[in-house]
């Protein structure tokens, strides 16, 4: 199966690779400004705003499989009009897509926890893309699978541990919010879940993310006592007091996709205490 990661050189990305790569598999993966290290991978420079540029790469590639695990953050784009570009060459070239979403396409005001099946409502422009994106997935590749999930944690090395540290130590400035909930997952869970998906013929929308909903501040605290640091200096807040855009409580419900999965998606207060950190499949 020939697979081509978008965004390889992403968190995301790199773990997807780093998991192929494992498996004797040698994926093709892109990267924007720079590529990943894990030279077991075929690299190919790719904006998702060159149409042209693209196509070029799906042409090179012939994959089977593409799975999207770039971030374009809230530029529109990359995230909205690149991800449709996406749908469309993935459908031209006879690919199945593996398209990664996540959580903010929902506000968290209407339900306490959401499931497959509830519809997008976001509140800021980074949901608003990725849900703009989403439905033109769906439109565009009948045979896609949609991947919500959370936010994504791993080995110190995402933007939420390197936050917490750096708080910690009184380097960066800031507050972790009480009131902002969400379920995170393992980057490494993530992966291989995704993986799973990519290598089945189950098609919709799927929800990856942690059993555990936590608050940003929580989520702090636990990386924080993991390792080795002082919880009581995270500063906190909270968001509803800023005025900052985005839902407040927003919950992944996972459970219909984990029935159907053998990867297990731990919460983080089992992959942060150091408790069941095997995977079971």
């Amino acid at each position: 199966m020939t697979v081509l990661i978008i965004g390889g050189s992403g968190f995301l990305g790199v773990e997807l690779v780093r998991q192929a790569v494992s498996a004797g598999v040698r994926p093709a993966a892109t990267f924007c400004s720079g590529p990943g290290r894990n030279d077991g991978a075929a690299w190919h420079h790719l904006d998702l705003r060159d149409p042209t540029r693209l196509q070029d790469v799906l042409a090179t590639v012939a994959p089977a499989v593409v799975i999207n695990a770039t971030s374009g953050g809230s530029d529109w784009a990359v995230t909205a009009e690149g991800g449709i570009r996406l749908a469309q060459a993935a459908a031209r070239h006879g690919a199945r897509l593996v398209h990664v979403s996540s959580d903010a396409v929902f506000s968290g005001a209407t339900r306490d926890w959401h499931d497959e099946s509830c519809l997008p409502d976001p509140l800021t422009p980074y949901g608003a893309a990725k849900a703009a994106a989403e439905t033109a997935v769906r439109l565009l590749c009948p045979d896609a699978v949609v991947a919500r999930t959370s936010l994504i944690i791993g080995r110190g090395l995402s933007e939420h541990e390197q936050l917490a540290h750096g708080l910690a130590a009184g380097t960066r400035q800031g507050a972790l919010f009480t009131d902002d909930i969400r379920c995170p997952v393992h980057v490494e869970d993530l992966a291989t879940a995704l993986w799973e998906l990519a290598r089945s013929d189950v098609t919709g929308v799927f929800h990856l993310a942690g059993p555990d909903a936590l608050s940003r501040h929580e989520l702090g605290a636990l990386i924080a006592r993991r390792d080795g640091l002082d919880p009581a200096r995270l500063p906190s807040a909270r968001r509803a007091d800023t005025g900052l855009p985005g839902g407040l409580d927003v919950r992944l419900d996972s459970r219909a996709t984990q029935q159907k999965l053998r990867t297990r998606l731990r919460g983080a207060r089992a992959f942060l205490n150091g408790n069941g950190t095997q995977r079971q499949r």
